[in-house]
């Protein structure tokens, strides 16, 4: 089974995401009918760390790595994670071009839950994606289906957007199903 971890932003945070998505020339495209893939809002997380295929044998052991992660965050934090999506950039060229916002707050702590859950899964000798952390929501994948330079001034555009501040308390162990339109099965979940 495919598998990530990941932090929820809150219905409020993505609704208000959504708003400015619909305003970028990306949602514009889609709205227009070309084939621009919007991330569905549904859908949206920060992914902490990538697994990639486990056996279904080690899910037991992936529950319980993360348990510890979680546990071990809590106990050295006085304060839950507070977190905003603002700004954002786009990764990749051409058909791979991702366009992605940012995120803001107290990234630093949202790290440090990262780390420990990587360093949980190489202690335990589980897969997992060994590139380093850079928190971001992908939004869409507009590919080479708009022109360059409307990327260019989406980036721009999202460069001020800030959206509402939430408290990340929950890490989600999650099973995903790719394709065009891939699905998520949440499998676990932990305080944070």
């Amino acid at each position: 089974m495919r598998l990530f971890v990941a932090v929820y932003p809150p219905r409020p945070a993505v609704d208000d995401l959504t708003a400015q998505v619909t305003r970028l020339r990306v949602g514009a495209a889609s709205a227009a009918g070309t084939n621009v893939r919007l991330a569905d809002p549904a859908h949206a997380h920060l992914t902490l760390a990538f697994l990639g295929d486990v056996e279904d044998d080690r899910l037991v052991e992936v529950e319980s790595t993360l348990g510890v992660a979680a546990e071990t965050f809590r106990d050295g934090r006085d304060s839950s994670l507070r977190l905003r999506l603002g700004g954002g950039g786009s990764f990749g060229r051409g058909r791979f071009t991702i366009l992605w916002v940012d995120l803001r707050g107290d990234v630093d702590g949202l790290a440090t839950l990262a780390r420990l859950i990587r360093l949980g899964l190489r202690r335990s000798r589980l897969p997992h994606d060994e590139k380093p952390f850079r928190p971001h929501l992908t939004i869409a994948r507009p590919g080479d289906r708009i022109d360059r330079a409307e990327i260019l001034a989406d980036r721009e555009a999202l460069h001020d957007y800030e959206g509402p501040e939430w408290p990340a308390d929950e890490l989600v162990l999650v099973r995903s199903h790719p394709g065009p339109r891939p699905t998520y099965d949440r499998l676990a979940a932990w305080p944070i």
